[in-house]
């Protein structure tokens, strides 16, 4: 084990790695580009494709690629060589700042959504500098993978990275405003965190091969149940059998070769269903590390001479696989904004912003069902402990009761201080497991981070989160404007309350803390006028509404 735990990171270019190779003046200028504080300048960009160009040749690498995630749930690359012949006509390596920052793929081949065609197809890849780089191949050919963005010859968005980043930007800028107007001086940095767990399904490579279903859609579309299925219950957390710990093990240490910490592994549900969660990071490194973790599955799985199936629903009557994505933000002053603990120091900070999802989730619902609408997710979504398609929010009950209480204090000017004190002093601080864990909820509080359980297992985790980055921004820009036009600012917690009380009224009825399964639900929230949009066709027009 210790050996295994020795190759984390070999295959990664870290800071530290970067700090060791290039001059303290480019090494701080890049942590200022990494802050977003300055630009790139082409002399640090050759300094640093210099520094990034002997480790990875130390490394075995022959090749670089600009690793790009177009929008096929997938990711694209193009190797190119270090080759080069100089004037002399001599071989020797070379990879300038200008092939870090920039390269060039046709658009045309790819989705576009027709803003790009056969006869207008240049694109351009460009560097992602918040996203490590690493080197990845076999015994014969390792390439250096450089995470860049995707767009077109005018700019146009064309992948999963740059509304990724774009959202980032933007709920970093009303995080800090929000902060700033409630007398946050110090926090200077925002950070969405995302954790993700990735579920899928192990089977022999010889069974795989014998099934066309299999191979042609991903999932089984006839045949007969098998003599034991899940009713047992006995497979999740279960001992996890020899063959597919050597797999895992295999997979664990590849992952971590390339600085993915691969942190959990179980049994799941079904049978051969299993999970494999990886540590909390920044949400663009998270989804770049999940789309790491899918193909090396594959990969690894045929060694092992299996398949790994990252299907929704590969199987009928049993558990589908999802996607959780677990997210919450943070500051650099403040940690994690969706801490419940800083209630005991009479920081209202986490009512704020437990607020505005409640808001951003009610407002936006259906374009948050149409970024996990996939076809093969419609079979998963409704049963077999995955969510239904109507999008709720879980709080627990200590957290809606708190709410609750904020809703029903009664300000005045002369009693605004005590009520507010009163109002919040009832529940002093909140355990961290202090709610149940709903597993027919598809957005549900679970002690200091959302987790939306709806996306399918075979998609990118960058659609779902960049419009919950966008959704709340959204919705903190109005907070912002609001707490900004509080000239006395004794007054601030008076108006994060009157706030709280408003929004929490108008849009609580997202909130449902009972079983998403239960058939007067669906009566219920067509009551509360909550979309049921059961399937794809239903809910790509979530796109398409003017509010979106």
């Amino acid at each position: 084990m210790k050996n295994q735990l020795e190759l984390y990171g070999i295959n990664y270019f870290s800071d530290q790695e970067l700090k060791n190779r290039v001059s303290e003046g480019v090494y701080k200028e890049f942590q200022k580009v990494k802050r977003r504080t300055q630009e790139l300048s082409l002399e640090t960009a050759d300094a640093i494709a210099n520094a990034v160009k002997m480790w990875a040749i130390d490394n075995g690498a022959t090749h670089f690629t600009h690793w790009f995630q177009p929008l096929t749930e997938a990711t694209a690359e193009k190797h190119d060589s270090f080759i080069a012949i100089n004037p002399n006509g001599i071989v020797m390596p070379q990879f300038s700042g200008k092939d870090l920052i920039k390269g060039e793929a046709d658009t045309s081949s790819f989705p576009n959504g027709g803003v790009r065609s056969t006869f207008e197809a240049r694109g351009y890849t460009a560097w992602d500098a918040s996203s490590p780089m690493f080197v990845r191949g076999n015994d014969i050919s390792k390439t250096l993978y450089i995470p860049t963005a995707f767009l077109g010859y005018n700019g146009e968005t064309l992948d999963k990275k740059v509304p990724l980043i774009r959202s980032l930007r933007s709920i970093e800028k009303q995080v800090l405003r929000v902060q700033k107007a409630i007398g946050d001086t110090e926090s200077s940095y925002v950070d969405v965190n995302l954790g993700v767990e990735q579920e899928y399904f192990l089977i022999s490579k010889e069974s795989y091969n014998k099934r066309q279903d299999l191979l042609l859609g991903g999932r089984t579309i006839f045949g007969a149940n098998p003599p034991k299925g899940q009713e047992l219950s006995d497979h999740y957390y279960g001992t996890i059998k020899d063959k597919v710990s050597s797999y895992m093990a295999e997979l664990d240490a590849e992952l971590w070769k390339i600085g993915v910490m691969a942190k959990t592994k179980h049994n799941e549900v079904s049978p051969n269903q299993f999970e494999l969660a990886v540590m909390f990071s920044s949400a663009n490194i998270s989804v770049d590390q999940n789309q790491l973790v899918m193909d090396i599955m594959k990969k690894v799985a045929t060694k092992h001479k299996l398949t790994a199936l990252l299907h929704e629903k590969p199987f009928a009557n049993i558990n589908g696989s999802g996607k959780h994505c677990n997210w919450s933000i943070s500051t650099d002053a403040k940690g994690n904004l969706l801490d419940p603990k800083t209630l005991v120091d009479g920081d209202l900070s986490f009512l704020i912003y437990v607020t505005a999802i409640i808001e951003a989730v009610d407002r936006y619902g259906d374009l948050l069902r149409a970024s996990t609408a996939t076809p093969g997710n419609d079979f998963r979504l409704g049963g077999h402990e995955a969510p239904p398609a109507i999008i709720s929010i879980y709080l627990g009950d200590q957290l809606t009761e708190i709410l609750e209480n904020v809703e029903n204090v009664e300000i005045t000017p002369q009693n605004a201080p005590l009520q507010v004190k009163t109002g919040i002093k009832n529940y002093p601080k909140i355990p961290k497991d202090a709610s149940d864990r709903n597993r027919t909820s598809p957005f549900a509080f679970t002690g200091n981070k959302f987790e939306f359980r709806m996306p399918g297992s075979s998609a990118s985790p960058s659609t779902p989160t960049y419009i919950i980055n966008a959704i709340v921004a959204d919705v903190l820009r109005e907070y912002a404007d609001e707490f900004e036009q509080v000239a006395d600012k004794s007054q601030i917690n008076t108006k994060i309350i009157e706030l709280i009380k408003e929004r929490y009224h108008r849009h609580k009825r997202r909130v449902f803390n009972g079983n998403g399964y239960d058939k007067e639900w669906i009566k219920e929230a067509k009551e509360r006028g909550i979309s049921n949009l059961r399937n794809t066709i239903e809910g790509l027009p979530g796109y398409l509404q003017d509010e979106s």
